[in-house]
């Protein structure tokens, strides 16, 4: 059996060390040897000696240093305790955390806590800001930068500081529309004296080909065409968590079937169009979302939902507190999917952005106090909740980024799990309609792919991909050859010595 890559010290066999928020981190200060229960990962110590050797020996392209660690590796904490070690060492001075979400901001300064970093948000009181760090949104850096711009120097006072952008890939970079990448400019301009910006990504790439703060380019060509690479400094691939233990695997289930468009062919019978093999973009999009309507005659989405349903009473009979996620494409239809789940007794949570009450109900669902939770585009980046072991993916958004976050909510473990399951973990599933685009990013989730800033006259297919699909490492699995049968795909294979009997 594998062993895992968190120490499960003084603070008992329950308490998950050096993970994510999720994790449970005690004691005041990170020390070298992880004092007081607090046990750095293996890559977080890698970090570490990274972000040390940058302040020590500068390196000559610049201050940034890009980390791509997938969802449940413990970047939080990562960043973090690196800067603990930093300042103890008399390094660093103070940080300052860019963040785009609230959610996200009190995970921040959850964890902050933790490791008895004095964290505090910037314009939560008239007084000057004190302590270890300060954390600024996205949307405060670029609406109130002269403010900014004036108050830092004050308050960092001459010291060496880090900067940290969470989820950087949404500070795009654009020359030529600079205020269509706001946010970018506003951290590019208040991070200029810092001493080492650090860019945390569970996702490095964009969908729209642009390039992003705190990350290193490189020349390369591909099949003739000249362009440029984002490289991470430190990659840490979801497969090598898995077989850590410091994640689930997922598994998938992708519900085929045959889509009808309406008109009637000359002989009679009704055009249709079948949904996992259609290569036509027109018509895969359109096949989209026809299979997520509800009602609809090809029964798909229903068909889905109840398969994710069934699903999830299955896991509860080992993980009774397990819950389930709907991600939805708009809020008519995120209320039709809540109600149909509500008909079969099940409790759920419908959160959207117009409802002021969202951020309550999804620390509620991580509580347990609902079932399933009906999300449309507020459970991607940043939220945290261990109890999720089924996704239900019920929209027509396509993007290999907004994908991936969105099913990779439910690999994070929990310290009370970690103790009680075997290595590799029992897995988590995923269902989603056999859209082509889907499968493809299914295939790749669990490893790192290059994310590619190509020209503007090039093909920008594979930059809408986020860097193109995988070459069939997870293989397909077909339960059926006639369409409406479930394809199943399980995830990355793992050496025979750590595998368990289904």
């Amino acid at each position: 059996m594998a062993t895992p890559s968190f120490d499960l010290t003084r603070g008992g066999a329950s308490r998950l060390q050096g993970g994510s928020s999720g994790g449970s981190a005690q004691g005041s200060r990170v020390g070298p040897t992880g004092q007081h229960g607090v046990q750095p990962r293996e890559w977080q110590n890698r970090l570490i000696q990274l972000l040390r050797a940058r302040v020590v020996r500068p390196c000559t392209e610049g201050h940034d240093v890009l980390v791509h660690a997938g969802p449940g590796a413990g970047k939080t904490l990562g960043a973090l305790m690196g800067f603990a070690r930093l300042q103890q060492e008399g390094r660093l001075g103070r940080f300052v955390v860019f963040c785009h979400r609230s959610s996200i901001a009190r995970q921040w300064l959850a964890s902050a806590s933790r490791l008895g970093l004095d964290l505090c948000e910037w314009g939560r009181g008239e007084a000057e800001p004190v302590g270890d760090g300060l954390l600024i949104s996205y949307q405060a850096a670029g609406r109130h930068g002269a403010r900014l711009q004036d108050a830092l120097p004050r308050w960092l006072a001459d010291d060496p500081w880090l900067a940290i952008a969470d989820e950087v890939h949404h500070l795009g970079i654009d020359p030529d529309e600079p205020e269509a990448t706001a946010w970018g400019n506003a951290f590019t301009t208040l991070t200029r004296t810092a001493e080492l910006r650090l860019g945390l990504s569970g996702t490095p790439f964009r969908a729209d080909n642009l390039a992003f703060c705190a990350a290193r380019r490189v020349r390369v060509e591909e099949d003739g065409v000249v362009g440029e690479r984002i490289v991470p400094d430190l990659c840490v691939e979801p497969r090598r968590l898995i077989l850590a233990g410091d994640v689930r695997p997922l598994e998938f289930r992708f519900q085929d079937g045959w889509v009808e468009h309406g008109r009637e062919r000359e002989e009679g019978t009704r055009e249709v169009s079948p949904l996992s093999a259609e290569e036509r973009e027109s018509w895969r999009a359109r096949n989209l979302r026809r299979a997520i309507r509800l009602g609809d005659g090809s029964g798909i989405a229903l068909r889905l939902l109840i398969q994710a349903r069934l699903r999830l009473e299955k896991v509860r009979r080992e993980h009774p507190g397990a819950g389930g996620l709907v991600i939805a494409r708009d809020i008519a239809h995120a209320r039709h999917l809540g109600r149909l789940l509500e008909e079969e007794g099940d409790r759920i949570h419908l959160v959207h952005s117009q409802d002021s009450s969202a951020a309550a109900r999804l620390a509620a669902f991580r509580e347990g106090e609902a079932d399933w939770l009906v999300s449309v585009d507020m459970c991607a980046e940043g939220f945290d909740a261990p109890r999720l072991r089924v996704v239900a993916y019920l929209t027509t958004v396509v993007t290999r980024s907004r994908f991936v976050q969105a099913i990779t909510r439910a690999v994070r473990m929990d310290g009370e799990r970690s103790a009680c399951e075997p290595i590799p973990r029992l897995p988590s599933y995923v269902y989603a309609p056999a859209d082509p685009l889907l499968i493809g990013y299914a295939r790749s989730w669990s490893l790192s792919e290059p994310y590619h800033l190509r020209p503007p006259a090039a093909t920008e297919a594979g930059a809408a991909a986020g860097g193109g699909t995988a070459d069939g490492k997870a293989p397909l699995v077909a339960l059926a050859d006639d369409a409406g049968a479930v394809i199943a795909m399980k995830g990355p294979e793992l050496p025979p010595f750590v595998r368990r009997s289904a």
